[in-house]
């Protein structure tokens, strides 16, 4: 179970106190927590329904421009890992005010940028925010009463797959009624107060892991990541068979190999690699892979649909806005049944609502790869989604959470985290190559496109669903 700074307070002395003289109360530590995290994902998927609009406002090119989402993806994946570790090592609220800051400074570099590279840059700056979700899960592990460390997780979970949907359902209206400027001058104000409030008002934990950093490990992880995600974000542009995408994929294997041994290796590891052979660990991180996957697709799938012209046979014609709508079901979802799935995970663990959620986020493709002609189908298949993640998301944080130390925490959670943005990223390039796959004469993806998008995600959550049912249950 989870143990208070309180109680831990003789284990190792506090680093700093809260300038507010006091600890403060939880649920103050959770607003701001919960701040910096909304930020963090919104900005992550904000963009992606705009690339076109930012394209003609910078005068840029289609494969230009995807550096936007790019150069998010691989910073926030190399970042997220090792502020965990380094918070674990230095303190959470130190790292985290850390995190934040630069979120705030790459979100203005953004906003004010009127040419690609610079945009880029803040995007990459932003990217060192990735450590705002490990953090904040160490941060509620050590700070909360015991009773509500399952709660609190869940919730904090949630918000990446919330942020992410709300990000879609928001770019439409900023982009129509203001400019693409604003899909950065927004999240920017809300990372700002939080970054103050978690300065002024959290607590810095007094539980450290002691050692030095392993920037040995450190470099290789960051390589391996770059080699993997990079080839996968930039595919579809460069050739698959291409000799840089698979010089990449080489070099990400052989690279991600040297990686474990150094770590086996190493007295003091970036990431234990006993840790990670926890069966609790890697079979969540394999289930956090496989729903990662089913879940991005969504994000490709839905608005598409919704914005093929009518004259197609099986398009909405809508637009970017409506294209988003249809997934604020799953967005609310996501947060009624991350509260439902916290209660439950305090009273019976976090394996039984991992399997529920998998298996209704099945359900939900089932759905929509049999039925997608009307509206209300496409809304009962994300609201079936957005039940499934709710349940997945807060029980994979918790089962980590449950199977690692508490000095462990921060690092074992950043590695949860990278194992879905690997599926998210493989799950949405996975969907883009189906549809280009089946273009029509016109250019359009046909309806059989989405018909194996869907189902292709339904079959990733299926088996998710099988390394769900392989994570041990709760200790009594």
């Amino acid at each position: 179970m989870a143990t208070t700074a309180r109680e831990a307070h003789e284990e190792l002395p506090v680093a700093e106190e809260p300038l507010l003289g006091h600890r403060p109360h939880y649920n103050v530590t959770f607003i701001f927590l919960a701040l910096g995290g909304l930020a963090l994902a919104v900005s992550q998927s904000l963009v992606a329904p705009a690339l076109r609009e930012i394209q003609t406002d910078l005068g840029t090119s289609t494969t230009a421009v995807t550096w936007v989402l790019t150069a998010f993806l691989l910073s926030a994946s190399v970042a997220t890992p090792i502020l965990g570790r380094l918070g674990d090592m230095f303190g959470k609220k130190r790292v985290l005010v850390i995190a934040l800051t630069a979120v705030a400074i790459g979100t203005f570099v953004s906003a004010v940028a009127t040419t690609l590279a610079p945009l880029v840059v803040g995007r990459v700056i932003q990217g060192l925010g990735g450590g705002i979700f490990p953090l904040s899960m160490s941060i509620i592990r050590d700070e909360f009463p015991r009773e509500r460390v399952a709660g609190g997780i869940a919730l904090i979970s949630a918000i990446l797959g919330v942020g992410g949907g709300l990000g879609i359902v928001l770019a439409g209206p900023i982009v129509e009624h203001f400019n693409y400027h604003w899909l950065f001058w927004f999240p920017f104000f809300v990372v700002a107060v939080a970054a103050i409030g978690v300065f002024l008002a959290v607590p810095e934990s007094p539980i450290r892991t002691r050692g030095r950093v392993d920037w040995l490990g450190a470099l290789l992880l960051a390589g391996w990541l770059v080699a993997l995600l990079l080839p996968i974000s930039e595919g579809k542009t460069w050739g698959w068979t291409s000799a840089r995408v698979v010089g990449l994929f080489v070099a990400a294997a052989v690279l991600a190999a040297v990686w474990v041994v150094v770590e086996i290796r190493s007295r003091e590891p970036l990431v234990d690699m006993r840790m990670m052979r926890l069966r609790g660990v890697w079979t969540t991180n394999a289930t956090a892979v496989l729903l990662g996957a089913g879940m991005f697709g969504s994000f490709i799938l839905v608005p598409q649909l919704i914005e093929l012209p009518k004259s197609t046979g099986y398009g909405f014609g809508g637009s970017v806005t409506q294209g988003g709508l249809y997934l604020l079901p799953s967005t609310a979802m996501m947060i009624v049944f991350s509260v439902v799935a916290g209660r439950l995970i305090s009273s019976v663990g976090p394996r039984l609502p991992l399997i529920l959620g998998t298996s209704v986020s099945v359900a939900s493709f089932v759905v929509l790869a049999v039925a997608h002609s009307e509206g209300w189908q496409i809304l009962l298949g994300t609201l079936l989604l957005g039940i499934g993640i709710g349940f997945a998301y807060s029980a994979m944080a918790n089962q980590i959470v449950e199977s690692v130390p508490s000095e462990q925490t921060g690092v074992a959670t950043g590695m949860n985290t990278i194992m879905r943005t690997i599926g998210g990223s493989l799950g949405a390039t996975v969907s883009a190559v189906i549809l280009t796959s089946s273009l029509a004469a016109d250019g359009l993806p046909r309806e059989r496109g989405f018909t194996l998008a869907f189902a292709a995600s339904a079959v990733a959550l299926a088996l998710a669903v099988v390394a769900a049912l392989a994570v041990p249950p709760r200790r009594r």
